[in-house]
């Protein structure tokens, strides 16, 4: 990073401040405009900060693969037009010739690595190439998507605007890791405006063709870049979806002619999108998925001598479905919860761990103050609760089975944070306004038998 970086980077901040000032213009709601302008100024700072800690502190995949392959690309495009035709073609397309570092041509097999590379070559035609100036735009790419999100939440609990902001906007890894050249900032783009454009389509049936398209499109690139998201996310953001539409039908007979209907439909469309997609998904099939933990276990344990940061579950796995059951707790634990602080090692395996530490604490708070039966009670009930909380326990179980180093935990891990934060949320709430109508009705109780 060097002194061009420092004269544009403030020169780009100011051009994408007019974008969202414009924007901010359209939103009526005060406390909307206020979280609005922090959380593009959090995000300004994060991609700075991202940017030193890539260059200066843990150089890795942003710089050693995407930055070096997309710019690169790019500067192959300039240098001969017809290299344009490489943005729209498979990686397994790509000439060997092309490739920078001969390190990174087996990545090029992967669509989910050229994704990204594709993307940083696209915003250096509008960076100059610069790194610092690329990471602010995959930064503001996660932003908009993120909003999104947060205001899916908004639209149904608008009273707990500080508790949602704190959640989704400002949570320290989601914000770090969804600032630089990275996968992650294009997986929360894609989950947030998938989850809204679904939620305005198919709930609020506004703009349906819009959102449709907006949702085919966020698949399509969440499917490309992580799948596993999207099947543990559809599942259970559908069954929401479909209990609150539910509740909006009246009539019993139509409501229960609509549940066998639309849920007849939605088992014939999984069995048949899973069959599609078990060869393309090859080891995430669920036939496969006990072998494919097993498999990344193996490869991480491979490396425990080289990675200071690597870790053990403290339970045997043997690749069955069984063993994968008895290493949930651990796996769970490990994903919403590690590293623990004396397990942190790095600057950024430390701000994790007192993140997980709060989080933790925030857990058991929620757990002993509500109630253990209460507490599950409020997860079944309430389909927004239900939603957040299986999405992410499921999402937590495969990645913390699957991923053995904290390095790499801390920022696969980032899509589940927001939902399991709001979860706890949403069950605290709850359980408080069951306590106070309780204890009215006691009161209620004793006045008239006084």
């Amino acid at each position: 990073m060097g002194f061009i970086d420092i004269l544009l980077f403030p020169v780009y901040i100011f051009l994408f401040h007019l974008v969202f000032a414009y924007s901010r213009k359209k939103i009526k709601d005060p406390k909307l405009k206020f979280y609005h302008k922090y959380a593009f100024w959090v995000k300004i700072f994060a991609s700075f900060c991202m940017t030193i800690f890539n260059v200066y502190i843990s150089p890795g995949d942003s710089t050693n693969l995407y930055y070096i392959e997309g710019h690169n690309l790019a500067r192959h495009i300039l240098a001969d037009a017809d290299n344009i035709q490489w943005l729209f073609k498979t990686g397994k397309e790509y000439p060997v010739e092309l490739i920078k570092l001969s390190g990174n041509t087996g990545y090029f097999g992967s669509e989910s690595n050229v994704i990204i590379i594709k993307l940083v070559a696209i915003f250096s035609f509008l960076s100059f190439g610069r790194y610092i100036i690329i990471n602010l735009f995959f930064s503001m790419l996660a932003l908009s998507g993120i909003w999104k999100l947060f205001l899916f939440f908004y639209d149904s609990y608008p009273h707990l605007h500080k508790h949602l902001s704190m959640a989704i906007l400002f949570l320290p890894t989601v914000v770090f890791w969804s600032s630089g050249a990275l996968k992650d900032p294009v997986c929360m783009a894609m989950l947030g405006w998938f989850t809204y454009s679904m939620y305005k389509g198919f709930y609020k049936k506004k703009d349906v063709m819009l959102c449709t398209g907006v949702a085919i499109v966020s698949t399509l690139v969440l499917f490309t870049v992580k799948p596993y998201i999207l099947f543990a996310y559809i599942p259970f953001f559908l069954l929401y979806l479909f209990l609150i539409n539910m509740g909006l039908i009246k009539n019993y007979f139509v409501k229960f002619f609509a549940f066998v209907v639309i849920g007849g439909l939605s088992m014939l469309g999984f069995v048949s999108m899973s069959s599609v997609l078990q060869e393309e998904m090859g080891n995430l099939s669920l036939d496969n998925l006990a072998g494919t933990v097993e498999s990344h276990q193996s490869n991480f344990a491979a490396m425990a001598n080289r990675a200071e940061s690597s870790f053990s579950l403290g339970v045997e796995f043997d690749g069955t479905m069984g063993s994968l059951a008895a290493v949930a707790p651990a796996a769970i634990n490990a994903t919403l919860f590690r590293p623990y602080i004396w397990e942190s090692k790095k600057i950024s395996t430390l701000l994790s761990s007192l993140e997980s530490l709060t989080l933790m604490i925030f857990f058991l708070y929620v757990l002993f103050k509500v109630g253990i039966f209460k507490f599950f009670g409020i997860i079944l009930k309430d389909p927004m609760v239900m939603f957040c909380f299986f999405f992410a326990i499921l999402f937590a179980l495969f990645v913390g089975a699957t991923t053995l180093n904290f390095g790499t935990l801390v920022r696969y891990k980032i899509p589940c944070m927001p939902f399991f934060t709001i979860a706890l949320i949403l069950i605290y709430q709850k359980g408080a306004k069951q306590k106070t109508k309780t204890t009215v009705a006691v009161t209620e109780e004793k006045l008239v038998t006084t």
